[in-house]
Order: structure tokens, then sequence, then C-alpha cells
């Protein structure tokens, strides 16, 4: 009986199943690269940054240090690149005083020293002074001292340094570089003839002049991998040019530190055997396996961010102030942290790592044996994974309840995890991650949603025409008589307000795009909120500036006094939240706001492509550029005189009358000062004169109207207002308006 239910039940639930065995299946697709998701990739990649980040040592690492050339460096020394002479100097403390155990440039010296000035004096020597022996014999004895790059290059003869290059991989009918020299390859062409082994090909490469090649110990190449979203996660290990191949810098030195002449690629799988290609496994150095793909890259084994690996300035280097016993017998690498040298990596601990400390990881991860594995039978491994959760998910979350079922899934997620981590942390073996996270997600919500198929209500319609504009409150409100309610566009009268941040490029540039982020949230979840609160409808965000409008889609005769309430509101609020941004380090923050009344056109409009719940007509576009006269009057916010009509109760101050930019009537705008009943009697003194002196200011009696305005600049010195008046004033005396001026002030910009 119990089994006939059971039966019954799984009968009941078999299109859930196979949606859920569907599911499934797709993700084994995926596993088997059968399918592209590039959604997935990224989340897999995020998923790798995280377990890189939850693994870091965090520990700094003394074997491995960084001559840095830093901005220390730079304005001690001056700009790069440096005459050869100090890197001559350079190379000799480091490895003849400092006693350093293996030194790399991460840099390139792919043009000839022209700075001693020899060039010159040799073109002399041929030209205007040919017929003087003694000043050949001179440019002859003072060749050594002047030519830097033979200095330099000796300086590395019999020494432990390296070189470094890089190679680039464009189209090689762009105009592929080929500066330089490349160094021996390690491998010849066709050493990898029938191995799926592709290591990057180049098109072209920036490497060192060829003076320095026959000094120093070796050479490699220090360019990065880089994924779809921008993050150096693996260095190859082997760059292919021309047929042959070239190691990295870093393999160079790892050779070098482990006595190791010459380098062995194992591979897996054979000819014989299976009659496909043989795929890469590893690169054996000695006793060091470094395991690499088919594109001979290694994951970098991060050990944290910047500062994992000692720095030492190459300037404190060249004075010889620096503990000797931090450089004797060290990995010394040669990179910049500077800024301007264009040396810094987006990688998965860090936004801007200087590059050099990725080589630096790779070596340390070669002398800790401690690089993470990716061999194919982690495919296997996954498929694995993916199947049976698949199908215990598919068999046991339809017959559950939804607590039940939300109980099992955490289960499985906390399980297939806690695996995958396990292989990670001690297997050295990265599994992908996210492919199991996601099926099990999807698969719960799968089959809590199967099933659930309700006609939309009013609420549910107005939800999804008006929730991303209105406050929920309005949407209630609304869902009470949903048929009164469109996106149709319609003309209506209505008000708009325009905020926007003063200086926001100034703050912008004063921030870390992760505090400028933050910063925004806050300022524009405040902002939002005191909006949302008058019943008012967000139009958009336009970067710091926000639209919102009222009147629609909720008809409210009061629009004008709900919008200029929320510009004072909106003002209070900042001054309550500028307190918190500035105990926080940000910026203080000025904002001005415009509002405007009258006939617009409100509805769903745009393209097929993009469409929005938005107000449209010159009311719109009035309200816009009063936002942007009040930088001019020195104020907060300005309303039209439309909006002044409909808030009576408002006491104003007339600021002026003005022709804006796009219009040619001229229109009187205002600041509201405060409710009637709440302006104290100065106040009301104050607005009195003002309006006096203005209405003098317009009938052209320019002493009276100075007088007031000089006595108001002196009550409330602060307002810009007067001065402005005062300065027209003076011009208007030296050139007058006119019998017919009608004491407006056009604006030709916005």
């Amino acid at each position: 009986m119990a089994a006939g239910r059971t039966l019954a039940r799984i009968r009941r639930h078999a299109p859930l199943f196979a949606l859920s065995l569907l599911v499934t299946a797709y993700f084994l697709a995926y596993c088997l690269n059968a399918v592209e998701w590039r959604l997935l990739s990224r989340l897999e990649n995020f998923a790798y940054d995280a377990r890189i980040r939850l693994s870091l040592s965090e520990s700094v690492d003394p074997r491995i240090v960084i001559v840095d050339i830093d901005e220390k460096s730079l304005a001690g020394i001056g700009h790069w690149p440096w005459s050869r002479d100090k890197l001559t100097r350079l190379t000799q403390l480091l490895a003849d005083h400092y006693q350093a155990l293996v030194i790399g440039f991460d840099v390139v010296f792919p043009e000839p020293d022209d700075t001693s000035g020899l060039r010159v004096l040799e073109q002399l020597g041929r030209e205007e002074f040919r017929d003087v022996p003694r000043f050949a014999d001179r440019l002859e004895s003072l060749r050594g001292r002047l030519d830097y790059d033979r200095m330099f290059a000796d300086s590395m003869h019999g020494r432990p340094v390296f070189l470094g290059f890089y190679f680039t991989t464009g189209s090689a009918d762009a105009g592929a570089i080929a500066a330089g020299v490349l160094p021996p390859a390690v491998f010849p062409a066709g050493a990898f003839a029938d191995m799926d082994f592709h290591p990057p090909v180049a098109t072209g490469y920036g490497a060192n002049i060829r003076e320095l090649y026959g000094n120093a110990a070796g050479s490699g190449h220090f360019t990065l991998s880089f994924d779809e979203d921008g993050l150096a996660r693996r260095v190859p290990m082997i760059y292919e040019y021309r047929g042959a191949y070239y190691e990295a810098l870093s393999l160079a030195m790892i050779r070098y530190i482990f006595a190791v002449d010459e380098l062995r690629a194992d591979f897996i799988g054979s000819l014989e055997e299976s009659g496909s290609y043989r795929t890469p496994e590893r690169i054996v150095v000695g006793p060091v396996e470094i395991p690499i793909n088919q594109h001979s890259e290694v994951l970098v084994p991060y050990r944290g961010g910047q500062g994992s690996f000692r720095y030492v300035s190459a300037i404190d280097v060249l004075d010889g102030s620096v503990d000797a016993a931090v450089l004797n017998g060290a990995i010394v690498l040669v990179g910049t942290s500077a800024q301007g040298l264009s040396d810094l990596r987006s990688t998965p601990v860090q936004n801007a790592l200087p590059g050099v400390e990725v080589h630096a990881s790779v070596i340390a991860g070669a002398l800790d044996r401690s690089f993470k594995r990716q061999p194919l039978y982690v495919v296997g491994v996954e498929f694995a994974l993916l199947l049976l959760t698949g199908l215990v998910l598919a068999l046991l979350l339809p017959v559950l309840s939804a607590v039940g079922a939300a109980s099992a899934t955490v289960t499985a997620l906390v399980a297939y995890c806690g695996f995958n981590f396990y292989l990670w942390q001690v297997q050295d073996l990265v599994a992908p991650l996210a492919p199991g996270v996601l099926m099990i997600l999807v698969i719960f919500l799968l089959n809590m949603t199967y099933g659930f198929f309700v006609e939309r209500r009013g609420k549910r319609q107005l939800s999804t025409l008006f929730g991303q504009y209105v406050p929920r409150e309005l949407v209630d409100e609304m869902s009470e008589d949903p048929e009164s309610y469109s996106l149709e566009a319609e003309s209506r009268e209505l008000s708009v307000l325009f905020t926007d941040i003063r200086g926001f490029t100034t703050i912008s540039e004063h921030l870390s795009p992760g505090e400028l982020s933050k910063l925004m949230n806050e300022y524009l979840t405040a902002m939002t909120r005191v909006i949302h609160d008058s019943r008012g409808t967000i139009d958009k965000y336009m970067g710091d500036a926000i639209m919102a409008f009222w009147g629609a889609p909720i008809e409210d005769p009061a629009h004008a006094r709900r919008a200029v309430d929320t510009g004072i509101a909106m003002l209070e609020r900042l001054n309550a939240i500028r307190e918190e941004f500035l105990e926080r380090g940000w910026p203080e923050i000025r904002i001005g706001i415009g509002i405007s009344t009258g006939i617009m056109n409100v509805g769903n409009m745009g393209s097929r492509f993009r469409m929005a719940y938005t107000v449209i007509g010159d009311a719109v576009n009035l309200g816009s550029r009063l936002e942007g006269l009040t930088k001019q009057y020195g104020v907060e916010i300005i309303i039209s005189e439309l909006t002044r009509l409909a808030v009576p109760e408002y006491a104003c101050r007339e600021l002026d009358r003005v022709r804006v930019k796009g219009k040619d009537e001229p229109i009187a705008i205002f600041e509201p000062v405060a409710l009637g009943s709440d302006v104290s009697p100065e106040e009301s003194d104050e607005l009195e004169r003002h309006h006096e002196a203005l209405r003098r200011y317009q009938a052209q009696d320019w002493s009276g109207a100075e007088s007031l305005f000089r006595a108001l600049r002196r009550l409330s010195p602060e307002r810009r207002l007067y001065e402005i008046y005062l300065e027209r004033i003076a011009t208007f005396r030296e050139s007058p308006p006119g019998p017919d001026w009608d004491g407006v002030y056009t604006f030709t910009t916005k």
C-alpha cells in the first residue's frame, strides 16, 4: 500500500522529475564542455577567487625581496628609464655587497642608452673633429666610462642576473613589434608535435638589446595571462614564437635556484595507448613539479595582497642604507609599484597588485611546492558529483515539504562546498564549484515555483508596472482601483524636481571606486527615502543626479506643495548625513535643487529596446535649468513662477527674472525660505527689503537699489545674491540697458 502511494506520488511529480533531470543534464553537458555559458564561467572565476582569499597565508615571505622602483626612487633619481650606469651600480651592490642569491629584472631594456652622450661624441669624432687626433684618443680613453650599456652588461658577467622581456599577441597584420633580441629558446620548433599542447602564440615581442644577453645568466618572459574579467590568475610557463618555445622569467630563475640546466615536460597518455594526442601535466624542474594546463599556464599561488614579500626601495639599495641581512642570500626581483609605470595588475587578491609580485608568487610556490593542480581527472570527479547530487535532489525534493526541501538543499550545498574545499585545501586540487552550487539552487527554485501559476491580480500588475518608480504604499493604494492607472501617455499638470551634487567630479577624484560607490549608495538611499515619504515618483537616477515628479501616477492636487516640501526636507536630511559622511572621511556634499510646475506629458516612453515611465515637456526642461541656476545665485533650491503661485503658504525670495537657455519667454524664479508661519520677524524684514531693492533694480533706480543691496549685504554677507546685483548695477551704470529693458537676465548656457 505504502509503495503504491509512493509510486502514485512519483507519477504525479513526473514532470518535475523530468525538469530536474533536464537541468542536471545541462550542467553535465557544461562540465564536458559540450555547451557554453559565460555567466557560469564568470561565477566560477568568482568562486575560485573566493577560495584563494579564504586560504591566503597573509604572511611575509623573507626569502624573496622586491627591489622596488617606487615613487620614492623616482623622486630621488628621476623618471624611468634610468641611465644604465645606475643599474650597473644597483646590480653590483645586490650581487657583491648584499650577496643576493639571484637577481631578476621584471623590466626590459629594448633600446640602447644614449644618456651618457657617447653617441654624440662619436658623431663629432667622425665629423667636426675627425682631424683632431687628441679628440679621438681622449674619446677612446673615456669610452669605458661612457658606454653605459657595456658597463651594465659587464656588471652582469659572472653574476646571477636574469633579464626579462615580454610577448605580444595581437594580429600580425596589425604591425606586431619585434624590439630587441630574443634569447635562445628552451624548446626548439617541433618539440611538441602530436601533442595536445598549445602555449600562447606570440606575434611580437619587446626584448633586450643584444649587448646585454651575452653576460646575463639567463632571461625569460614576464607576460601574464588574463581571463575575460581582466584578472591575472595564471602565468604561462612557456610561450611560442615562430615555432620555438621560450620560458618565463620565474621559470628561468627557478631553474637557477635548483641548479637545473634542462626542462622536462611530462604528458599524460600516448599515441600508442589511447590513439589520441597526449596532454601536458607538469613541467619538472629538478625536485619541483609545476602543474600546467594545455596552454602551459600555472595557477598563481598567491600568498596575499601587496606586501606578501619584502619591499626595499631601489634608492635605498643605491644609498647602501638597506640592512644587509634582508638581502643576503635572498631571491631578488627588481620591479616597480609606481603607478605611472603601468605594472599594476588586477588579481584575485588585489585590484592593483604590482606585476612583480605575481612572478614572486610563482617562485615562492616552487620553493614551497604549493601549486594548485587541475588535472584532467578533475573533470571526472566533477561529473560524478553533479550526477549524484542532481539525481538525489531530483528524486527527493518533489516529495518533501517546503521546509524539508529547503533543509535538504542547504545540506546539499554545505556538503558540496565542504568536499570542494577539502579538495582545494588538503589535496591542492581545483575542482569547479560554481556549476554544482548553481545546479542545486536551480533545482530547488524549480521545485519551489513549479505549479505556482496564479493569475495576476491588480496589485501584482501595478507592482510590475509602477513598483520601480513609486513607493510600496502608493502601489497598495493604487491596487484598490487598478483600472484607473496605466502606462499610457497623457498630459497633466505636475511638478518635477531635479537635484544634483555640486562638484561631483572633484569628489570622485578624491575617493577610490569602492568608497565612491558606498558614498553614492548612502546618499541616493537617503534622498530616495525622502522622496518616497512625500509620495513622489522616482523618474531616474543620472549618475549623481535624481529626477522625481509628483502628481502621477496618482493624481495629487497638492503636487507643487509636496515637491517644495520634499526639496526642503532633502536639504535637512543632507545636513544630517553630511556629518556622518565627514566622520567616515568622505568629502562634504552640497546639492542644488530645481523645481518646476506645469503641463507635462507623462507615461511609458522609450524604444522597442527599453521603456521607462517618465515625464517630458518644457516644464520638465525648465526644472533641469533651474537646478543648474542654483550655482549661479549661490542658493540651494530654486522654484519656478508657477510653482511659487501654487504654494502661497511659503515665504519666498524672488531671485530674478530670467530667460533660460531654450526658452524665449522670461520667467520669475524664487527661493523658498520657509512656511509663512515659520518666518522670523528678522527674515520677514530682510525679504521685504530685498523685494524693494529688486523693484528699484528693475525700475533702473540704480542708486536706490544699490543702497538697499549694500545694506542687505552687510546684514547677510554670506548671501551671494546681493553681490550679484551689486555687480550688475555697476555694469549697468557704465552701460545702461536702455529704456525698453524689461529687467530680464538672459542665460546662454545650461
